[in-house]
């Protein structure tokens, strides 16, 4: 089977809508989100109705900090993020907020742990962007593999027989074999918000017959996605993150 896993989408339907197609045309069976369908973006309630309507249809769904706080919860945020959190949360209606606060955490299919930011301490938010912060998911589960989001920045981290923990080259539409002799950790990129310097949405696929993951970039109608982020007056650092991928 096809996995696609797609994070960090934040609003982004433009980007959403092109990575799903992707999925589609690559024969995916199967969707998991890992959290973050909202902030930032300009389309929050459709992301929110179209997760919610995938996970009708079978996709599995974590919750991140973004939809925590649009939910309702007291989440520590910077300022730009808190700026486009005050916007985003009337925009969603008691339905939408209820589906993002009804999320898990963390979900398990098979051998592969699904979650947001880290396996340890996952409602704590931690940034796993190193070998060193990668160390503790290895430790508090016993998945093989890890999928996460979070950082938007995509990383594939490996843990040896001896506990040796490297990170691995990220070579974007290049399927790589996850050896079973090792465990493995991604962080499959943002769907909706790069921050790597690609400008293109980024996501993942993992054959779980084969154990291969493939870190993808997809193309999207960015102009419209800006256009909509300065009409609906969010601040412009958000537009040119989008443009830049940082």
């Amino acid at each position: 089977m096809l996995l696609a896993i797609l994070t960090d989408i934040h609003g982004n339907r433009e980007a959403f809508e092109a990575v799903l197609a992707d999925a589609a045309a690559r024969g995916a069976g199967q969707i998991a989100l890992l959290g973050d369908l909202v902030g930032y973006g300009p389309d929050p309630a459709w992301c929110c109705d179209r997760a919610a309507a995938l996970v009708e249809e079978g996709a599995l769904a974590v919750r991140g900090n973004h939809d925590n706080a649009a939910a309702g919860a007291a989440e520590s945020m910077g300022s730009l993020a808190k700026r486009a959190m005050d916007w985003t949360k009337p925009r969603l209606n008691p339905a939408q907020r209820g589906f993002l606060a009804g999320l898990p955490l963390q979900a398990r299919l098979g051998d592969v742990l699904l979650t947001h930011s880290s396996a340890n301490s996952p409602g704590d938010w931690i940034y796993v962007t190193s070998d060193v912060t990668a160390a503790g998911s290895f430790r508090a589960t016993d998945a093989r593999i890890v999928l996460c989001g979070h950082v938007h920045v995509p990383l594939l981290v490996s843990r040896d027989i001896g506990g040796t923990v490297r990170v691995q080259p990220v070579r974007p539409g290049l399927a790589c074999p996850l050896i079973p002799s090792r465990r493995w950790l991604a962080v499959v990129g943002s769907v909706g918000q790069p921050r790597d310097g690609v400008a293109q949405a980024a996501y993942a696929t993992l054959d779980t017959a084969t154990a291969e993951l493939t870190f993808r970039r997809v193309p999207y109608d960015m102009a419209a996605t800006v256009a909509k982020t300065r009409a609906e007056g969010l601040p412009e650092e958000l537009a040119l993150r989008l443009m830049t991928g940082r």
